[in-house]
């Protein structure tokens, strides 16, 4: 080769070292990331809690995350506690590293972070006040039972709705759970808020929920409720007032 020609080859060859592939050749695949470096909502969510919760946040086992009234009523805080460490009482698992999961507190934080964007949206509760989000007074085992049949049997008690005096049920949920359902109701089951104002379910005419009428559910009938409930766990220490749950045999 004449060295004029060399002089001009080598430094070609040394550009096209240098790009690290020559021209035409097909660019090599980016390495997969490392899970805990996963940041993106929607893969945090469908591989971590999509199973229980539902797609988009709807139509699971589990609390309806996709509900705008639970977004309002739970704070960050909450959900990180959550999210992170699991709710007793219920089959909610601990998801963080540092309680045995597989989250970082990043990760963690994406969730709730996605959650916020996807599903809040402001003044949700059109100016009313919800009960609290968490138990602020003593119930009343009695007094929960007969609102409980005031408010909630006729609906409950029908073989087509859950049964949430079932011990079955019972077993499966928590008491914060519980109230939380209360106040900010399923929609896409159609159980109404605290305010059992009828939420309108696709097929079924509004008459069905004719019978949800009187004022909303005060914080104290909340309580009382959740207490009723919670007291049907131990049968033993439910009132002397008659209850759905049949005698053992």
């Amino acid at each position: 080769m004449r060295r004029g020609a060399l002089a001009f080859v080598l430094p070609l060859v040394l550009a096209l070292a240098g790009c690290g592939r020559l021209p035409g050749a097909r660019a090599e695949a980016e390495p997969p990331a490392r899970p805990e470096d996963v940041l993106d909502f929607h893969t945090l969510y469908s591989t971590n809690c999509q199973a229980c919760h539902g797609a988009n946040g709807h139509g699971g086992p589990a609390m309806e995350l996709g509900n705008p009234e639970y977004q309002a009523l739970v704070d960050d805080a909450t959900l990180r506690k959550w999210i992170s460490g699991g709710m007793p009482g219920t089959e909610m698992p601990a998801f963080a590293q540092s309680a045995g999961g597989m989250l970082t507190d990043a990760q963690v934080n994406a969730i709730i972070a996605g959650m916020r964007k996807e599903w809040a949206k402001s003044n949700v509760f059109a100016g009313a006040a919800p009960p609290p989000y968490a138990q602020d007074q003593a119930g009343d085992v009695k007094r929960g039972q007969q609102t409980y049949q005031a408010r909630c049997a006729s609906c409950h008690e029908k073989p087509s709705r859950q049964q949430v005096t079932s011990l079955a049920y019972l077993s499966l949920v928590s008491d914060q759970a519980l109230r939380t359902i209360i106040v900010t109701g399923r929609p896409d089951i159609g159980q109404p808020d605290w305010r059992l104002e009828p939420t309108p379910i696709p097929g079924r005419p509004p008459a069905v929920y004719a019978y949800l009428v009187g004022p909303p559910l005060s914080a104290q009938d909340v309580t009382d409720i959740v207490t009723y409930l919670g007291s049907l766990r131990n049968p033993a220490a439910v009132s002397a007032a008659p209850t759905p749950i049949p005698p053992r045999r």
